[in-house]
């Protein structure tokens, strides 16, 4: 074992008081605010106060029993975050629940908001939603279309914590919200327990310039600490580099805390990637140990192939083919999530152990 070290020098970040309240101000462009500057004033001095002194979780409590400092200052948000996870793994644990399915709709493309127009994902995600729910399973819907469309719906970017440490790196996610730099309204402590309460996955998505639209590579990102994390915050003391180095360097367990849920993969596209697509999201799920619902439950194809963007909807209507093989991915997973649920089906690979789990 190596003593941690931790590298720096990158360029300095800090804005000056000056460039702090320009930026600020920008989000009061709306000539409505105009008559409201002395109460402007006030908001934007006590911004700078939280952002000068880097108050980034300002309500905490003690730790208190279970972690490794009991002493120490934990963030309100991350504790019911906590609890929130806590909850859904319970329930997903109970075996008189009914089965849960997360269907996820990866588009950002909504009629709410400048394409005008629904997606042809949702149209998807609406064919499986009917199929699932005749088999008698409980669907949750996460339309990641709303990070384009509504107020408050942020996913922020992962900030590769995993790379300094996976001890660093906490489940849930401790980086946000981070009040100091104004960034809140992060939907994954929303998002976390509907991965953990399902039994089963299903992402629908197009392809954007050969991979996942943003929106849905924002969360598989912020997702990185369900494979691995660290679920103890004060083992680290916070983000503290050098004690969570140490702590990996004497032997990191990297927990899976999504193993054994089932998965099923809708990838459709217009001329190019699709394959490829599917091919990233099938590993990236394997790779945190889920499980695939077979061969029929993967589904790679085009919708209009090489024809006008404009007329794709209509292409969609009249591919019935296609719409049968999304609702064919939807029986696939549900199936296996009701044979896993009975005892009847099991990951061939159980109890198997990984000598290099990274």
């Amino acid at each position: 074992m190596t003593e941690p070290d931790v590298r720096k020098g990158m360029p300095p970040v800090k804005l000056s008081r000056d460039e702090f309240e320009r930026r600020y101000r920008k989000r009061f462009a709306d000539p409505v605010f105009q008559s409201m500057q002395t109460e402007l004033a006030t908001i934007i001095a006590g911004a700078w106060d939280a952002y000068r002194h880097s108050r980034k979780a300002p309500v905490t409590r003690k730790a208190g029993p279970g972690f490794a400092d009991p002493d120490y200052d934990l963030a309100v948000d991350w504790l019911s975050a906590r609890d929130a996870i806590d909850e859904a793994q319970r329930r997903h644990d109970d075996p008189n629940e009914t089965p849960h399915i997360l269907l996820i709709n990866g588009s950002s493309r909504s009629e709410h908001t400048c394409p005008g127009e629904m997606s042809k994902s949702w149209r998807m995600v609406e064919i499986a939603e009917c199929a699932f729910r005749e088999m008698g399973l409980a669907v949750d819907v996460l339309d990641l279309s709303r990070l384009t469309s509504e107020f408050g719906r942020e996913i922020h970017p992962c900030k590769s914590c995993v790379s300094t440490s996976m001890a660093l790196c906490h489940w849930p996610c401790s980086c946000y919200p981070n009040h100091s730099l104004g960034q809140t309204d992060d939907w994954m402590n929303e998002i976390y327990p509907l991965w953990v309460r399902a039994h089963g996955i299903m992402i629908i998505s197009p392809v954007n310039w050969y991979q996942t639209p943003t929106g849905l590579k924002a969360m598989i990102d912020r997702l990185v600490c369900a494979d691995g994390g660290n679920p103890d915050p004060t083992s680290t003391h916070g983000k503290t580099a050098s004690e969570a180095k140490a702590l990996e360097l004497k032997g990191w367990p990297y927990p899976r805390h999504l193993r054994g849920r089932h998965f099923g993969i809708v990838v459709h596209g217009d001329s190019v990637g699709a394959e490829t697509c599917r091919r990233f999201l099938a590993d990236w799920l394997t790779d945190m140990e889920l499980i695939s619902a077979g061969g029929r439950a993967e589904l790679d194809g085009y919708v209009g192939y090489m024809e006008p963007y404009a007329t794709s909807h209509r292409d969609l209507d009249e591919d019935k083919a296609f719409q049968e093989q999304v609702r064919n991915v939807a029986l696939a997973l549900g199936a296996a999530v009701d044979l896993a649920r009975t005892g009847h089906l099991e990951d061939p690979g159980k109890g198997l152990e990984d000598p290099q789990p990274k």
